[in-house]
Formats: structure tokens, C-alpha cells, sequence
């Protein structure tokens, strides 16, 4: 028997509708793809998604603790610096952020959404020019 498993699709816990849609939709570029209440008085349970990144957000008391740390890489024409500009002309007044260079070979960029989750977007560092 094979067992596949696939990655994890992580859970977040929000407190805020307006400012989760301001963070993941409107700074992140990300799609509100749907939303669930088990009445309107009730809390949501949603999903975002941009390219094959997929999130929960969870008003639920129960689902998530706020803080969790998530860890995503990027690829692709442009990478780290075309998001990096993405996000700066996104204007977001809550985060301004900027790539770091780590010392075990990648770069980064965090942000922090309004409810203490931070979400690194990391990318290898590009080679060292050669001496010669």
C-alpha cells in the first residue's frame, strides 16, 4: 500500500472580515474564492487563494490560534522582487515590507496580517557573481 499525502492547507484565525479582505485580497492580491456561515449571525469560515496558494481564514474560536507562522515559497518570472513590488504598489497602510537577505541562503519578505499571523514569502539567494 502507497499512502500520498499531500501539503498541508493551513487554517488561520481572523477576528475581522473587513480588515481580512483589506489584508489578503486588497495588499496580498489574493481571491476571496468562498465563504460560509452556519447562520448570518454566526462566524465565517472563508477561502483565498492566488496561484497555488490556498488559505483558510476562520472566525471560529475553535479552529486556529492567532500567531501561526507560515513559510512560502516563491518561483516564477520575476519571484521574490516582482511580489515585493506588488506590494508596495498595493499602498497597504498597515505594512511596508522588504526583502531580507538570511545567512543560510535565502531571501525574504514578511508580513503580518491584522490578527498577529505572519506569512514569510521566501526565495533562494541568487548565486555569487565568481572572482575571475
Amino acid at each position: 500500500m502507497t499512502i500520498a499525502l499531500s501539503p498541508p492547507l493551513p487554517v488561520l484565525r481572523i477576528f475581522d472580515v473587513a480588515k481580512a479582505r483589506e489584508f489578503y485580497v486588497g495588499f496580498l492580491g489574493m481571491s476571496w474564492d468562498w465563504e460560509h456561515r452556519f447562520a448570518p449571525d454566526l462566524p465565517l469560515y472563508a477561502q483565498v487563494s492566488r496561484g497555488a496558494l490556498v488559505l483558510h481564514l476562520s472566525e471560529h474560536h475553535g479552529d486556529a490560534c492567532p500567531g501561526a507562522a507560515l513559510r512560502i515559497h516563491v518561483s516564477g518570472e520575476g519571484g521574490l522582487e516582482a511580489l515585493h513590488a506588488a506590494l508596495a504598489g498595493a499602498r497597504y497602510r498597515h505594512a511596508r515590507p522588504g526583502i531580507e537577505a538570511k545567512p543560510w541562503g535565502e531571501r525574504a519578505l514578511s508580513v503580518i496580517d491584522p490578527f498577529g499571523n505572519r506569512l514569510t514569502f521566501h526565495a533562494p539567494a541568487p548565486p555569487a557573481p565568481e572572482d575571475g
